[in-house]
């Protein structure tokens, strides 16, 4: 297996890389080499057993014809019902024949010859299962916003192939934390799921725990679409895979319905990716080999070679090659990385049919954000004594607030409402006593030169008696007590950050106005 991934990397510029990650594997092998001879150890020599082709020989004398119509047969089902009434006359006649063999013989033998036959269709008379031209895609389809009350969804199938992708916008708080004990990535911003339930392959099963395909087929989906999401994106982002139905490349699919998810979601990716899958056919002969397009989960069974290529126009963002002999020729890999890029371009005009760019405007049903810079100083007074300040803001408006070392306050509302009551009262604790602007305030304290009066959260000026009325009284009484509301207007912040107010030029102005 090789795999691997990059930020819209080129298809030259993989194939350097894998070159040149080949010379240094060839040079550490050669090492090992030495290394065994100087321990004086014998060199290791594979020897291959030989297989006995007699069941083979047999199985196609009597079924080798039925078997081959069989395989060109386009419809999975329709193909499989086939089969299964080759397979049952064909074991019938073989036990006539060997009486002697096993149940496990026989499955194998019907599976080197279903091999066998889908090969040979290919290789000597140019014809794949489903009639295609090698570089030939299956029918695309693709509807987005299909579940509403989601964030972003879509469907999308080649061919038997169908995935729908669902997108799900979180805060910060749903950031993914990792335990990063041996280096690596300590939280993850994106996430994609992939889930591959039994009755995609009209298997009725129950839905049990996270397997090896969902684990690595989400890796590969989740890797490939990473890298088109802009890196100061204030969202956590998760995209969940659930395949439909499967004949061939369900993680390309769910790359594809990632991308159209996230396009209806909103989300402002670099650029559209897509994937497509890449099969090999007589891989042990350069000479006769031939590459394949949009393999089918038959021709990914009978094949040589599964190659998964996502990218966007512009480069490769993830791909992976799973092999069943034993190397490629340089040639074969970047004709498997052409034929991926014309087939990607294919895929990414339908997608692009569909929906041509990102919504401007996000789900009303997913979180509005607004970011609102305050000084680091003022960092405390927001969070408050245990987080007073906070929780009272997240009660009040029902907003979520995160905040950054940097003084990035990151407010989550779901509504216009929400959104103002949180942005109001993050302003009001962190702003800052402005000269000239008029404050409604509140009277925290009735001294006889003056009254002090609370403009903002914590933040304190004075009124003196001089400035109480435009008139002359004889107790700050007459004008107010503790408790009061009262109209003020800045009129100076002295060295020292002591605020004066102004009750008279405070009603002056709002009567001239």
């Amino acid at each position: 297996m090789i795999e691997g991934g990059g930020k819209e990397v080129s298809e030259a510029d993989i194939i350097a890389a894998m070159k040149c990650g080949h010379e240094a594997c060839v040079k550490l092998i050669d090492a090992q080499i030495e290394l065994r001879k100087k321990l004086g150890l014998a060199d290791k020599v594979v020897v291959e057993d030989e297989k006995d082709d007699t069941f083979l020989n047999a199985a196609r004398e009597i079924a080798g014809e039925e078997m081959k119509q069989a395989m060109l047969i386009g419809g999975k089902l329709e193909r499989h019902a086939k089969e299964d009434e080759v397979k049952a006359a064909l074991k019938e006649k073989m036990l006539e024949k060997f009486e002697e063999m096993t149940d496990e013989e026989f499955r194998s033998t019907f599976d080197d010859l279903e091999i066998e036959t889908v090969c040979n269709n290919v290789l000597d008379d140019g014809k794949r299962i489903d009639g295609r031209a090698n570089d030939e895609l299956r029918e695309l389809k693709g509807q987005i916003s299909v579940l509403p009350r989601t964030h972003g969804s879509a469907v999308f199938s080649r061919g038997e192939t169908q995935a729908l992708g669902t997108v799900t916008m979180g805060t910060k708080s749903d950031i993914q934390n990792l335990d990063a004990i041996a280096g690596g990535e300590t939280e993850k911003k994106f996430m994609l799921h992939y889930n591959f339930p039994p009755y995609c392959v009209g298997e009725c099963g129950r839905l049990g725990f996270t397997g090896r395909r969902e684990i690595g087929h989400g890796a590969l989906a989740e890797r490939s679409l990473r890298e088109i999401i802009p890196e100061d994106y204030p969202y956590t982002v998760r995209v969940v895979s659930d395949i439909m139905g499967s004949n061939g490349s369900s993680s390309m699919a769910s790359i594809c319905a990632g991308t159209m998810a996230m396009m209806d979601a909103g989300v402002p990716i670099v650029a559209p990716v897509a994937g497509i899958s890449i099969g090999l056919f007589g891989g042990d002969d350069p000479e006769k080999a031939v590459l394949v397009t949009d393999i089918l989960g038959t021709e990914d069974h009978c094949g040589d070679m599964d190659f998964k290529v996502a990218g966007t126009r512009k480069g490769i963002t993830g791909f992976q090659v799973d092999l069943k002999i034993k190397g490629l020729t340089w040639e074969l890999v970047e004709g498997a990385f052409q034929m991926a890029l014309e087939s990607r371009c294919k895929i990414l005009d339908y997608i692009e049919s569909v929906i041509p760019a990102p919504r401007d405007e996000m789900s009303k049903h997913a979180p509005k954000i607004k970011q609102i810079s305050i000084p680091v100083d003022k960092i405390g007074e927001l969070i408050g004594p245990g987080g007073k300040n906070i929780r009272r803001i997240t009660e009040l408006s029902g907003a979520q607030i995160d905040i950054d070392e940097d003084g990035t306050v990151s407010v989550y509302a779901v509504d216009a409402k929400s959104m103002e009551i949180a942005e109001n009262e993050v302003n009001a604790i962190t702003a800052e006593a402005e000269e000239g602007k008029i404050y409604n305030g509140t009277v925290t304290g009735i001294k006889d030169f003056g009254a002090f009066v609370e403009i903002l959260p914590g933040m304190d000026g004075l009124v003196h008696i001089s400035e109480m009325a435009d008139r002359r009284i004889g107790s700050v009484e007459e004008i107010c007590k503790v408790g009061d509301q009262m109209w003020v207007k800045c009129i100076a912040v002295d060295d020292r950050g002591r605020i004066k107010l102004s009750r008279k030029e405070a009603l002056a102005e709002m009567d001239d106005a």
